[in-house]
């Protein structure tokens, strides 16, 4: 298992679920580190579906979210889903501003989050 610095990850129901461990993602290094681990998670781990859980985020900053779109190509080119959840109102307002909840799904809470993968999950 893999160690990281800027996360922490764990499995709820086959969905591999992202804890940032800042609550402020604003130095360039720091974003730059945690998209690297964003990426290798995608490349190595064994889910492809990804929750992004901003529970524990107070600030964000312009270059993480161009990470994260980076993300959502890398997690739809693997044939995955992606989904952010506990979005703090300050930081769902900048995704609304900038117009990224037309790109990613949103969803107020992780039960809900995860929920939604079950229920958009192709019929076996």
């Amino acid at each position: 298992m893999t160690i990281y610095r800027r996360i922490e990850t764990s499995e709820v129901r086959g969905v591999t679920v992202v804890n940032f461990v800042e609550r402020k993602i604003l130095e360039a290094a720091h974003i730059q580190e945690l998209g690297e681990e964003l990426q290798h998670l995608v490349e190595h781990d064994e889910n492809n579906d990804l929750l992004l859980d901003f529970s524990n985020v107070e600030f964000l900053s312009s270059a993480a979210l161009n990470k994260l779109i980076i993300l959502d190509k890398k997690v739809k080119s693997k044939s995955g889903q992606l989904k952010l959840c506990s979005l703090m109102p300050e930081i769902h307002e900048v995704f609304v501003i900038t117009r990224l909840n037309q790109l990613f799904d949103i969803v107020d809470t992780r039960q809900k989050a995860v929920e939604a993968f079950h229920r958009s999950a192709p019929a076996a």
